[in-house]
């Protein structure tokens, strides 16, 4: 029911016809009465919706607001029937005036004052139909107001569920395409050292058939000549028996430490970032790289679904893990970005509405040609930077409370924070410039100042 009144036809149930007794709402969204539904499943021998036939895994649970619209209609119904087309009282032929509270029914005046209604409450008839109508009004509009409320949720559900398909689909895409890199460079790698053992193989057995026809026609030679063999092995010099030097094929220049050969190519082609992007935290105004490493802002907002862990005032996300121990290390590059934010966030923090004036962020920023570290929801003044920051070092050690940001092109210190974690916490990203995104840099560890990082931590 969708208009503001409704007809006997809503509430009869599609399978006796006949106005609902204790209906049962199944997962398709009908209603059937549940002693209906239980004869047709016996019937079927399955359970599934007689309607849609779509199929039913769980017991049903009972539709309370339409058993209560339907007892409140059997009721007005009773009601005007008791009142009777003449409106008389059938016991007494006197007219019925009045109408019982305790009783729920139509009364005459003489009902009024027999034994049966002693003590009872009364009201006008007229009055009674005018309660009735109304309570059964308030009652539509609460339950066309949970309608509404359903709907709108089983659509917010509806998007969901088409966003974790698509999610699905993209990411066994992005995986196949990895993997398919992956055995390109191997299969390469094959290919490659199979065509220089071939190569090899084809100079040595050249060299092999030359030698071999050289010394047949030494065979032949000899055989006729006699006496220059005989002269020769007076001479010692047999040196044309010998086989030369590296005609043989050079084994180990092919086998020798050939995984850990291979695995240094993958490892050129392999990089690891310490921290990675979470795409079902993302604002709708924001774009993560297919590797899950940068994150770049744009106008126009994308269709997501409004999951409870996605971010819907501030462009901003969060890294996949968090951290409950440990030193942990991350390099941001902000490049030419005028407007961006980054630092962690706790697990328990809000994640709706303006989230810089709720509890659970630690941050730096700049916005408006200036610099600022602040935990929210406090605010601070600028802080003092000489250089531009292109890159910025992001240190946490989780024991001590302390994170710290350095600028590692500089080897300078930019700002500490120091409070005692009591939670997981996230790293943090925020970004409001399209200019360029805000890449997180893969790991080399050889570029890690440990100098700087012992002593900032």
């Amino acid at each position: 029911m969708t208009s503001r009144s409704f007809s006997e036809k809503d509430l009869i149930c599609p399978v006796c016809l006949e106005i609902f007794i204790d209906p049962v709402l199944l997962s398709c969204t009908h209603s059937i009465c549940r002693y209906c539904l239980q004869r047709f499943w016996e019937k079927q021998g399955h359970k599934a919706c007689p309607l849609c036939r779509r199929r039913v895994s769980k017991e049903p649970p009972l539709n309370l607001n339409l058993r209560n619209l339907c007892e409140a209609y059997q009721e007005e119904r009773r009601l005007k029937s008791s009142i009777g087309d003449e409106n008389v009282c059938s016991l007494h032929k006197e007219k019925l005036r009045l109408f019982c509270l305790d009783d729920q029914q139509a009364v005459c005046l003489v009902c009024r004052d027999s034994r049966k209604h002693t003590n009872h409450k009364f009201c006008p008839i007229d009055e009674a139909l005018v309660d009735n109508k109304e309570k059964l009004q308030d009652l539509l509009n609460h339950l066309q107001e949970k309608l509404t409320k359903f709907e709108a949720f089983k659509q917010n559900l509806d998007k969901s569920a088409k966003h974790i398909k698509a999610q699905a689909q993209c990411t066994e895409k992005q995986i196949k395409e990895e993997f398919e890199k992956l055995h390109q460079l191997l299969h390469d790698e094959e290919v490659i050292r199979i065509t220089v053992l071939r190569e090899e193989e084809k100079q040595k057995s050249q060299k092999m058939i030359d030698r071999i026809e050289e010394t047949s026609k030494q065979i032949v030679y000899l055989t006729r000549t006699i006496r220059d063999i005989e002269e020769q092995m007076k001479a010692g010099d047999d040196s044309f028996q010998q086989v030369p030097m590296k005609t043989l094929i050079d084994v180990p220049k092919h086998l020798s430490n050939l995984k850990f050969t291979v695995l240094q190519k993958m490892q050129e082609y392999m990089k690891y970032t310490p921290v990675t992007l979470d795409p079902n935290t993302a604002h709708s105004n924001l774009v993560l790289s297919d590797d899950l490493t940068s994150v770049r802002f744009r106008d126009e907002e994308k269709l997501l679904p409004d999951n409870l862990e996605r971010f819907d005032a501030r462009e901003c996300v969060l890294a996949s893990e968090g951290f409950d121990s440990g030193l942990h290390c991350w390099d941001v590059e902000v490049g030419d970005l005028t407007n961006w934010t980054f630092g962690v966030m706790t697990e328990s923090a809000q994640r709706k509405d303006d989230i810089l004036t709720k509890k659970g962020l630690w941050v730096l920023g700049y916005a408006s040609g200036e610099y600022y570290a602040f935990i929210t929801p406090e605010q601070s003044p600028p802080l003092a930077v000489k250089n531009k920051l292109q890159k910025i070092r992001v240190q946490l050690n989780y024991e001590k409370g302390k994170l710290s940001f350095i600028d590692p092109l500089n080897n300078t210190y930019i700002h500490t924070f120091t409070q005692k974690f009591t939670e997981k916490v996230y790293p943090w990203f925020g970004v409001r410039c399209d200019i360029c995104p805000l890449l997180i840099l893969p790991c080399n560890k050889s570029n890690q100042n440990t100098e700087t990082l012992r002593h900032y931590l």
